[in-house]
């Protein structure tokens, strides 16, 4: 028989429902391996029956863990990242951690701000993809943190832990095929050269130059903004200048729509007037007319490579070194890349 009861369940409630002492829920509930299969399940069964749902404060003030973990990107808006959140989110909940998920906007002192918050709330690891250059005070700021931190496509801080994507690679490999097309005067915009996404776009893009014996045109070369709105401005400005490039490469996720408006604002046609290949696959990229050629990658892996990185620091696992994970990148051709146009 059920206990009767006018408050919220209790731990007593859970052993008198399944007859066992208060220790063994104790034991059940912290995953002690020695406990009996039988006894497991029988006290299982009791939790759910009644419905008992363990203190996380008291929990946590007992074993020094709250079971959560702060995750920090620029713009939870980015349609990419919504797959890097569930996988992520999925790989702790089956651990038996929560996420929670913070926006920085790209600002620094807000990236800093958000890092102190979670610091104070005593989560157990961070996972971050700061915007703006791990460098100066920043640097030393998360140095002295006292929880493990992952950081999502920067190299930065080389002693912790990071997932990065392999930018160069497919960077090479679009501007490579856009070459070998005839294209000649092909433009890149893309992030601050400070950051490591950027910095390998860039070099990807000059060894593809590079492997045919040409040089590309340093005028054509925006390294300044991943953001949508910069993207369009750039744009902007290129098709119109007396020598405009014969193919745009949008390297940042956030850029597409951007550029995808500023060559609609500028009545130019894709590919007729000007190819584009963009970066990070998306339901814009596969839906729009034509669709974009893309540059991709699975942020799904990176979601679950970045979790259980973490996860292996705060069990403790036997990991000295800084692990520093590259994940492919492929180019997904589509039919918004052709020839140059005539007299391009």
């Amino acid at each position: 028989m059920v206990p009767k009861r006018e408050s919220r369940p209790t731990i007593r409630d859970v052993a008198t429902l399944a007859d066992v002492s208060l220790g063994t829920v104790s034991r059940v509930l912290n995953n002690n391996a020695t406990v009996k299969p039988a006894v497991r399940e029988k006290v299982r069964k009791a939790i759910e029956q009644i419905g008992y749902a363990p203190d996380a404060i008291a929990q946590s003030m007992r074993f020094g863990s709250t079971h959560t973990i702060g995750c920090i990107l620029r713009d939870m808006t980015i349609p990419l990242l919504t797959d890097f959140v569930r996988a992520t989110h999925d790989t702790f909940a089956s651990a038996g951690f929560s996420l929670l998920l913070s926006n920085t906007e790209g600002r620094e002192e807000r990236e800093r701000a958000l890092l102190v918050n979670l610091a104070s709330r005593r989560v157990d690891g961070v996972i971050i993809g700061p915007y703006s250059p791990i460098a100066g005070e920043f640097r030393e700021f998360l140095s002295e943190l006292k929880v493990p931190v992952v950081l999502l496509d920067r190299n930065e801080a080389a002693w912790l832990d990071a997932v990065m994507i392999d930018h160069r690679d497919g960077m090479y490999r679009a501007v490579k095929r856009l070459l070998d097309m005839g294209h000649r005067r092909i433009a890149l915009i893309t992030g601050g050269q400070r950051l490591y996404p950027a910095r390998e776009r860039l070099r990807g893009f000059r060894e593809a130059y590079d492997e045919l014996g040409l040089t590309p045109d340093e005028d054509l070369i925006s390294a300044e903004s991943f953001l949508s709105d910069a993207a369009f401005d750039l744009v902007s400005k290129l098709v119109q200048r007396s020598d405009p490039p014969t193919a745009i490469v949008a390297g940042g996720m956030d850029m597409l729509s951007g550029v995808l408006r500023a060559i609609r604002a500028s009545n130019l046609e894709i590919p007729r007037d000007i190819s584009v290949i963009g970066a990070g696959n998306s339901e814009l990229a596969e839906l729009y007319s034509p669709p974009i050629a893309m540059i991709d990658w699975d942020y799904a892996n990176v979601g679950r490579i970045a979790a259980n990185l973490l996860l292996d620091r705060i069990r403790g696992n036997d990991v000295t070194e800084a692990r520093h994970v590259i994940v492919p990148t492929t180019f997904i051709e589509r039919a918004s890349i052709g020839p140059p146009p005539e007299g391009g």
